[in-house]
């Protein structure tokens, strides 16, 4: 048992703090609007600067490997993170909005 919460990406609420913790061109290609990024190597620099500790933090990557480990780390330092069990390509799939920084049509890598 985890001790955290763990959501498909589709159940996601559309308000939500977004953690979207891939690399910089990844989410460049393609991510959900509004959503706060941070890659996995950066987290423990900035999370305390970006994400609120009493809001609830969607935690988000491209299939889910990177973001239960920063799921379970923002748990440990107090946070209420919830990791979104099917990453971006599950966001993907249930046909969440989707936005590019490149001014290329978004894509998921």
């Amino acid at each position: 048992m985890s001790d955290y919460e763990t959501v498909r990406a589709a159940d996601v609420p559309a308000d939500a703090t977004l953690l979207d913790v891939r690399e910089d061109y990844e989410f460049e290609a393609g991510h959900a609007p509004g959503a706060v990024h941070i890659p996995v190597d950066r987290i423990p620099e900035r999370f305390a600067e970006e994400i609120d500790p009493d809001d609830d933090v969607y935690v988000t990557c491209r299939t889910g490997g990177r973001a239960v480990r920063i799921t379970q780390w923002l748990t440990g330092q107090g946070y209420s993170a919830i990791f979104v069990a099917d990453g971006m390509g599950g966001w993907l799939e249930a046909g969440r909005p989707l936005e590019s920084s490149t001014g290329e049509d978004p894509v998921i890598r």
